[in-house]
């Protein structure tokens, strides 16, 4: 418990991070004073940082040879000053470090003073005070419902999840003593989660039927807009998939894709059998009786079928059209293995291919970059130019957002384990046994993270409880809220888990639920490049 020894990690985190090169700290007058206490100036030089300066001071010179890094807190008057700063700024680049959190609209305020766009990072934004509100909401509504006082764990490299935990247990604690709630032996558990420990996921394309359905055409409160699908009739342009009420969808929902296409075969054969023939008499009052009886059940059916073959149909035509075959095994590739010759090699022949679609081919480059980030031989500037010469969007060019977003400096685990080239060929050829499984080799980090909690082998350094207790006994319900939301590939590994583990009851909930469109617009917000002004901003970040 060494404050100093903490104060000057952070410190050395915020220089490190900058890179090579002469650097100036640029600070206030109490941030001054706190590097003065856990740094000699000997020591910092060492780090490359010469100059040593005050945010107020009006006599500082301009030195474009240096790389600036701001340590301040996050004062009206501060920001201020670094707003003045950006607008005519006197170093090369600034990496802004706030020793607390800082407001989306000051953000906002310095990514529109960043004009010459110098600004390489910011840190310091944690909730938006209304959407901290909201989860904290939804969640105590969850487990007030379900009865539940839960002990709480949360991923102790995202500040997102600390506060989250804390505004709920504040508002369940008050409750919990109004209402009589059902103590049980083993006491649930709410674990709270950051998206951004895991950014692949939601940049992959799911197999399974709810998956693909949300990915390609869009799943919105159990509706799909289907009116822009060639030829089709008016009372299909908008159809609900639930699965309370749609026995074909409940059981096949989380099947992938190839076992969908044989049920739907079964499904339409099923109801050709059931289908009333037209030459059928109806010549007694019974017979009439029995195709009354019948006919509600037909007419389901008929709807049903129509559905299915209809949303089934345009999915294997955006498969075929956007050759998601061929991307999905990239992508796999990407998020699986560990041979860059291969990787680099692979996205770049897709690249060239005129029929891959802006979304794919940008997903693609997101994918590398975050996986390969550090590479000695990256090639990220090259495929970021074959971007640009397929004519890619500026706003879906900001691959560096995601690596801002959920990269290596800032996941609080590795998504990727190192492994050797034995391991990883046995690997892939194991999971060339069956087809499909060439296509869902990825499993989410929540995978491993829910099967090393339900066997009691989640690190308490890493996932503290808030508060003094701990469970010590086998957790038996687990309620997963993932900040900056979830993923239907997600829901799969908790619907599994239900299923394979006894005893073990776990209900997944997030603050949306992602495809790729939705997360990129969700990383464009948490890096302060949503909306129209959106550039060198860098990441707003809640990382310790």
């Amino acid at each position: 418990m060494n404050v100093t020894l903490a104060v000057k990690q952070y410190i050395s985190k915020m220089i490190e991070s900058s890179g090579p090169g002469m650097k100036v700290l640029l600070m206030d007058k109490e941030t001054t004073s706190i590097v003065s206490v856990v740094y000699t100036q000997s020591e910092i030089l060492q780090k490359e940082v010469y100059l040593f300066e005050r945010i107020d001071s009006q006599s500082r010179d301009n030195m474009k040879h240096l790389k600036a890094i701001c340590f301040l807190r996050p004062t009206k008057e501060n920001v201020q000053h670094l707003i003045q700063e950006l607008r005519r700024p006197k170093y090369s680049v600034y990496f802004i470090y706030f020793s607390n959190v800082i407001s989306k609209s000051e953000i906002k305020a310095l990514a529109e003073a960043d004009e010459q766009e110098v600004v390489a990072e910011v840190q310091g934004r944690s909730w938006e005070p209304s959407m901290l509100s909201r989860c904290t909401q939804g969640l105590t509504s969850v487990l007030l419902a379900l009865k539940k006082c839960p002990m709480i764990r949360y991923q102790l490299s995202s500040d997102m999840s600390k506060r989250l935990a804390e505004s709920v247990k504040q508002i369940i604690t008050k409750e919990y003593e109004l209402f009589d709630f059902r103590k049980t032996e083993v006491p649930p558990l709410l674990l709270i989660l950051d998206r951004s420990d895991d950014a692949i996921t939601p940049l992959l394309n799911q197999w399974t039927y709810q998956a693909m359905v949300h990915e390609l055409m869009g799943l919105n409160n159990n509706r799909i807009d289907l009116s822009r699908v060639p030829g089709i009739s008016r009372d299909l342009k908008e159809v609900v998939l639930s699965a309370e009420n749609d026995e074909f969808y409940a059981n096949n929902l989380y099947l992938n894709f190839g076992e969908i296409g044989t049920n739907i075969k079964n499904l339409m054969e099923d109801f050709q059998k059931k289908k009333p023939k037209d030459q059928q008499k109806l010549e007694s009052i019974s017979d009439m009786k029995a195709f009354v009886d019948n006919y509600p059940q037909f007419k389901k059916m008929s709807g049903t079928v129509s559905k299915h073959v209809t949303v089934v149909g345009e999915l294997s035509r955006l498969v075929s059209e956007r050759q998601l075959m061929e991307v999905s095994e990239v992508e796999q590739e990407l998020s699986c293995q560990n041979d860059h010759g291969n990787a680099q090699q692979s996205v770049r022949r897709l690249l060239q291919n005129p029929r891959l679609s802006e979304l794919d081919a940008v997903r693609l480059v997101m994918l590398y970059a975050l996986r390969y980030e550090r590479h000695s031989s990256s090639v990220l500037p090259a495929l970021m130019d074959e971007l640009s010469r397929r004519g890619v969007s500026e706003r879906h060019r900001r691959v560096t957002s995601v690596v801002e977003y959920g990269g290596k400096r800032v996941r609080g685990s590795d998504l990727i384990e190192a492994t050797d080239a034995v391991a990883i060929t046995k690997q892939f050829f194991k999971g060339l046994k069956g087809v499909e499984n060439v296509y869902t080799q990825h499993k989410p980090l929540i995978h491993d993270t829910l099967d090393q909690l339900i066997k009691g082998r989640l690190k308490d350094s890493q996932f503290p409880y808030l508060g003094p207790s701990s469970l010590r006994d086998r957790p038996q319900d687990i309620v997963v809220f993932m900040i900056g939301g979830a993923t239907y590939e997600e829901a799969l590994t908790v619907y599994n888990l239900n299923r394979n583990t006894p005893g073990v009851r776990i209900v997944l909930g997030g603050s949306s639920i992602h495809n790729t469109k939705s997360f990129l617009e969700e990383v464009m917000s948490a890096t302060g490049h949503s909306g129209e002004r959106a550039q060198g901003s860098g990441r707003h970040g809640s990382r310790r």
